[in-house]
């Protein structure tokens, strides 16, 4: 039997399947990189570039894989302290990094920003190859190999890999493909995203504010700028991205207050439907999923990204630990302490975002006292704020030793 084309397999080229490559590209291990869209010009910084939060767990991952300085020069706003409240009540938490002692309890990059410096890193890498725009339309797994079948310049290939690794977001044709199944619970709720710029600093703070029609959240941008996410009920979208941007900034403005000052500027705004998804195992035979692919989550407090992030430093510590024990890291049984060391982090994070959502968009009396005296709590007491800034940071529980800011 030939060896096959490749070590590693990885489908989808974007920010989670790229991290994952650049982790894997000082391994020595022949990596292909399939992605579906084609590569154009990034042009220039927009106004309205899309950001994401970065927990500071996943300033280390990136450190460690060598893309952070590239970041951190190109566009990363640190958040130094965070302002948690429960609109109309009198509950409300602020943290701090000095809390724990670090820099920053988290960082804002713009993605256009984060995706450049990734595939700067992976073109570096002579054993990282991308195959691209290409799609992948079924996969056969055979002993020692998987073999994907894919559409190429119009025509269709098969390529093999000790592993495939679904990296091609929530709707994942591999994990399709393969027969995993998925859970998906649909919060009724769509994220109205955009940036906007506040008549006063944002003093590098984020701010969550709980509404009746769910979490509002503001992130701060480079150049004065805030990254708004606008999670209301669907009925309401079409209203809002049919605003004028007076309009949505008025309604913004009733909404968050004037902690900020008044909102002088609003961007383009898109909207993302929102909801949990959970698969039934993460890997099988030949193949793991990571990322969007093998879960999402509500973006109250930012743990999306971040959770596949811990997904791709802990797939590569696993691989590289059994290509050194000289074990077959495409097997199920390497594969498989991956599946159930992902498995507690992502069912914490699930947990944790699912019941933030539940408790705070219930207007029970009872149940509102409670959370805005929780909220006070947390507030008042180090150990309990302590507690909570390693979870948004993603800092608990059995951390990969990228993560831990350990080379793999």
């Amino acid at each position: 039997m030939t060896s096959p084309d490749y070590d590693i397999a990885i489908v989808g080229g974007g920010m989670v399947g790229a991290s994952l490559a650049c982790a894997l590209g000082g391994s020595g291990l022949r990596i292909a990189v399939i992605e579906a869209i084609a590569l154009g010009d990034p042009g220039q910084p927009s106004y309205d570039d899309r950001t994401i939060a970065l927990a500071y767990s996943s300033r280390r991952i990136f450190e460690g894989i060598g893309v952070w300085g590239n970041i951190a020069q190109r566009s990363a706003s640190p958040i130094e302290h965070i302002h948690i409240s429960d609109r109309g009540r009198f509950g409300f938490t602020r943290l701090h990094a000095s809390d724990m002692g670090i820099e920053a309890l988290g960082y804002v990059a713009e993605t256009r920003a984060l995706g450049a410096a990734l595939y700067e890193a992976m073109a570096t890498y002579p054993n990282v190859e991308l195959v691209c725009p290409a799609s992948v339309s079924d996969v056969h797994v055979q002993p020692g190999r998987a073999e994907l079948i894919i559409e190429l310049d119009g025509k269709q290939r098969t390529i093999s890999a000790r592993l495939a690794v679904a990296a091609d977001g929530g709707n994942s044709p591999l994990r399709r493909a393969i027969g995993i199944e998925s859970r998906k619970h649909e919060y009724d709720q769509t994220a109205v995203v955009a940036n906007v710029t506040p008549g006063h600093d944002h003093n590098n703070t984020a701010y969550e504010r709980f509404t009746s029609t769910g979490p509002l959240a503001l992130l701060p941008m480079p150049g004065k700028r805030c990254a708004v996410v606008w999670s209301t009920n669907r009925e309401n979208v079409e209203t809002i991205l049919g605003w004028s941007d007076e309009e949505y900034l008025a309604q913004l403005q009733q909404r968050f207050g004037d902690r900020l000052g008044r909102f002088e500027r609003a961007g383009k705004r898109v909207a993302y439907p929102l909801a949990l998804t959970r698969v039934k195992d993460s890997v099988s035979d030949r193949i793991a999923l990571i990322g969007n692919a093998a879960h999402t989550v509500h973006p109250v407090a930012g743990q999306g990204f971040n959770l596949g992030l811990r997904d791709v430093a802990t797939l590569a510590q696993v691989v590289v630990d059994a290509e050194r024990a000289g074990k077959d890291f495409g097997s199920i049984a390497v594969l498989r302490p991956y599946a159930e060391w992902r498995k507690r982090d992502n069912q914490r994070v699930a947990t944790f975002t699912d019941g933030l959502v539940r408790i705070f968009s219930n207007d029970f009396l009872p149940l509102m006292l409670a959370r805005n005296a929780g909220l006070s709590l947390v507030n008042l007491f180090p150990s309990i704020k302590r507690t909570f800034i390693r979870r948004t940071s993603g800092l608990n529980g059995r951390l990969p030793r990228l993560a831990r800011g350990l080379p793999l």
